[in-house]
């Protein structure tokens, strides 16, 4: 098997692994290869047949397969190199990515890697609901899949857990195609998707949204024949006596997205117990010299136009290392409070404006932001609201750094 060098390999071809493609041509590298698992190239929003898509990149509504299209077609113009039906099974931290194609085994040597292989969704054995295990219970993503992509419905009368986005799109899409919905539940107490998404995809179809509750029993064989949900106290804990039984033969999981990190452990990639994404420096630069993670890989978006912002920030940033060999070191970490679930990069220069982005953990009002170093406020961003739904991005400004001392940010 001869091996193929190449400038830079891309492995997933979704919104981030395409847009960093893109920028890469339009640099002048030209030597690059996209490695999908799919049949088609564009990732999840080629299900994602709603529209809200593109208004930060290309200001105007799109829905997920006109927004991927987009660069799809860009791809196909500047003869950008893929390869479908292929999944990466290995990466090495020198660089080298195996793949098994049709073809049959593929090996390539890299000068550099972009991780953009997206995320997954939790199930329902990552959260442990008790009960039978009938058919009927999907994740929203799949069942997503099933009416979008294949023309199949999933069922007649259907109980969403968790208020994810998708799972509240999915809501609205079921009860648009004739399923009763007859209620989204939360664990937490406070909803977990968009405030847009809540009013169009629950309220303006009379969805009820309950918070503080979670499934505790799940009734059927064959097929889905009903739940029990009961009410959580304030340590997320089932309180006797609560429950109530709702009749249902579907239930869609929306409960959770978890960065898809296997092919990053085993080049050697250093995650974040926060984010089960990637730790990168400002250049998006894993702990891995030459191997760089953006989009859903590394951390969870809310807009796929921030998802496509960060992997072309990336390409810059692989440009750079290609052409010049390495990148400026990173010795500024950035840390955060307990009101702060992460903050991407986790490292920085201090040589250079930088974007940060964070998300809140529980929602606040009336908040600031305040960015610390040696104790001393460098930065404060005031908000009427916060909440963990929103990535909340602000600039850095290098002039504003006082020192190469760990900078903190807090939430008052």
């Amino acid at each position: 098997m001869a091996v193929i060098d190449k400038a830079v390999v891309i492995v997933g071809g979704g919104p981030a692994g395409l847009a960093a493609a893109v920028r890469l041509r339009d640099k002048g590298i030209s030597d690059i290869v996209i490695l999908e698992r799919e049949k088609q190239l564009g990732g999840i929003l080629r299900q994602c047949i709603h529209d809200g898509f593109g208004l930060t990149r290309f200001k105007q509504t799109l829905s997920g397969p006109e927004y991927s299209a987009r660069f799809i077609d860009q791809a196909a113009a500047m003869n950008i190199e893929y390869i479908t039906d292929t999944t990466v099974i290995d990466i090495t931290p020198e660089k080298k990515v195996i793949a098994v194609s049709k073809a049959g085994l593929l090996e390539y040597q890299a000068k550099a890697v972009v991780l953009a292989m997206g995320c997954r969704e939790r199930t329902r054995g990552a959260i442990g609901i008790p009960g039978t295990r009938p058919a009927g219970i999907y994740n929203a993503g799949v069942a997503q899949a099933y009416i979008n992509l294949h023309n199949t419905m999933v069922g007649k009368e259907a109980v969403i857990l968790g208020s994810g986005d998708i799972g509240m799109i999915m809501a609205r899409r079921m009860t648009l195609e004739g399923v009763r919905v007859k209620a989204v539940f939360e664990l937490q107490p406070y909803p977990s998707g968009l405030p847009r998404n809540i009013e169009q995809c629950l309220n303006d179809y009379g969805i009820p949204l309950y918070v503080s509750h979670t499934i505790t029993n799940i009734k059927g064989h064959s097929r889905l024949e009903g739940v029990t949900v009961s009410q959580v106290d304030e340590n997320l804990k089932p309180i006797p006596g609560t429950e109530k039984d709702y009749a249902c033969d579907t239930l869609i999981l929306s409960v959770g997205l978890i960065p898809e990190n296997e092919l990053s452990l085993a080049c050697g990639v250093e995650l974040d117990d926060r984010t089960k994404g990637a730790i990168v420096d400002e250049h998006y630069q894993t702990t891995v010299a030459g191997v760089f993670a953006a989009g859903n890989v590394l951390q969870v978006h809310d807009l796929v136009d921030f998802v496509s912002l960060e992997a072309e920030a990336l390409a810059d940033s692989v440009v750079e290392y290609i052409t010049a060999g390495k990148l400026a070191g990173c010795g500024i970490r950035i840390t955060a409070d307990a009101a702060i679930s992460h903050t991407i990069p986790q490292q920085i220069s201090g040589d250079k404006d930088v974007q940060i982005s964070l998300r809140v953990r529980k929602p606040v009002k009336n908040c600031v932001i305040d960015v610390l170093q040696q104790e001393k406020v460098i930065k404060t961003i005031k908000r009427k609201k916060a909440i963990p739904a929103e990535m909340i991005q602000f600039k850095l400004e290098q002039a504003a750094l006082t020192s190469t001392d760990t900078i903190k940010v807090v939430v008052r």
